[in-house]
């Protein structure tokens, strides 16, 4: 998949329909509306997949297709156009993701109402929800309205888990084309890491592209950052002692705080760099005349982006707690496995079969599967706000149960 599809994991079907919209735009007059002489390229997407399969990939992807300069290639990877879309810089496309927790109104309508304009540079305004399954009920129905009567040169591509409505708003789906990509296999995961620019060594890529379960994104962590191999060594060890308290308890409270930190890592450079945008453009330091009411003025507006950040490490630590709560469930999935007595089934996690078949050995499928239903009501309430530590520690004593510890 050369270009800028090359990253994109196991996905050839998808890969041929969009390139295939792609070079059916170029086609089209601009600014003549939407019509259905050629239903190849419609005016909103909707890309669905499991996690990790790249359905952001795809849509960023398929945006700097449209935006290609390349005379002869769609999608050439590059061109100044497929380049500035990949980096998030290109003038008309504009990313609408969650800042915090949710997609809120007035960031949808600053959107829309930018992406209304005449494109400046290249051929289409598109727009790409990453996240649509965190449009809140308002920012939804202000979406759909923008989509069902769309501006003629204007693209909306929506990543959203599934079409299901409690993803996705039905009259929101209904108007849009879905693309639904597959989880990819580890050799098409591995052969996506091998391509990044990172110089990931053979094995390493190997062995991260087979515990991934085929999440695209978590095994280009697991392959470069030793933090994220370290996080899921330890809740892979809880397992093993969940029926002693004094260790699966401290152990639990030790994955939250991991979390924690990990967001608070990941996001504390920008956040220092935005708030120090933020007082530079609203004036404080000067010395000039009102300077004094700039100050003041700066006070309120870095308060106020300082709460968005801190939704914004919130919902990091959930991100991260929950992709180890599915390496949890991975690993008592592999133990039902072997209790089941099931044959060439592939593991979720091939390094630990060893202590994933003590476990399928020493109790029954009954009580593991109560186990992973445990491990999935823990992510469900965090998702609705419960506080990961509770969380998590309920979960603990459900699975102490489940087991009969």
């Amino acid at each position: 998949m050369p270009g800028v599809f090359e990253r994109l994991a196991g996905q050839a079907d998808v890969v041929a329909e969009l390139t295939a919209a792609a070079t059916a735009a170029r086609a089209r007059v601009p600014g003549q509306g939407w019509d259905e002489s050629d239903p190849r390229m419609v005016h909103a997407w909707l890309f669905t997949g499991p996690p990790g399969s790249g359905r952001s990939v795809a849509a960023m992807a398929f945006a700097a297709s449209l935006q290609c300069e390349d005379p002869d290639v769609v999608g050439c990877g590059r061109c100044r156009a497929c380049h500035t879309v990949l980096a998030g810089t290109h003038a008309d496309v504009h990313l609408l993701a969650p800042q915090g927790v949710n997609i809120l109104l007035k960031d949808v309508k600053e959107t829309i109402h930018r992406a209304a304009s005449r494109p400046g540079t290249g051929r289409w305004q598109i727009v790409v929800v990453e996240e649509a399954d965190r449009l809140t009920e308002q920012s939804c129905n202000a979406l759909l309205k923008v989509v069902e009567e769309p501006p003629s040169r204007t693209v909306f591509l929506l990543c959203s888990p599934t079409t299901d409505p409690m993803d996705i708003m039905v009259t929101l789906r209904s108007r849009s084309r879905n693309v639904a990509l597959r989880q990819p296999n580890a050799e098409a995961v591995e052969r996506v890491l091998l391509a990044d620019g990172d110089a990931i060594e053979p094995d390493l890529a190997r062995w991260a592209a087979s515990v991934s379960s085929g999440h695209v994104g978590r095994a280009r962590w697991l392959a470069t950052d030793e933090a994220t191999r370290e996080r899921r060594d330890v809740v892979l060890q809880l397992p093993m002692v969940m029926h002693n308290p004094g260790r699966a308890f401290p152990l639990a409270s030790r994955l939250v705080s991991s979390a924690e930190q990990e967001a608070l890592a990941r996001n504390t450079e920008s956040d220092e760099r935005e708030v120090e945008e933020l007082r530079t453009a609203l004036g404080a330091g000067g010395t000039g005349k009102g300077t004094a009411s700039a100050g003041r003025g700066a006070t309120g507006a870095v308060k106020e982006l300082e709460r968005a950040q801190k939704s914004r490490r919130t919902r990091s630590t959930r991100d991260s707690l929950d992709l180890a709560l599915v390496d949890l469930a991975g690993f008592y999935r592999d133990a039902l496995i072997v209790a089941l007595g099931a044959r060439d089934v592939a593991a979720v996690h091939p390094d630990k079969a060893e202590e994933a078949a003590r476990l399928g050995g020493h109790y029954s499928a009954a009580s593991i599967l109560k186990a992973i239903e445990a491990v999935q009501e823990c992510r469900a309430a965090i998702k609705v706000n419960v506080k990961p530590k509770f969380a998590v520690s309920a979960m603990v004593g459900a699975i102490r149960a489940a087991l009969g510890s």
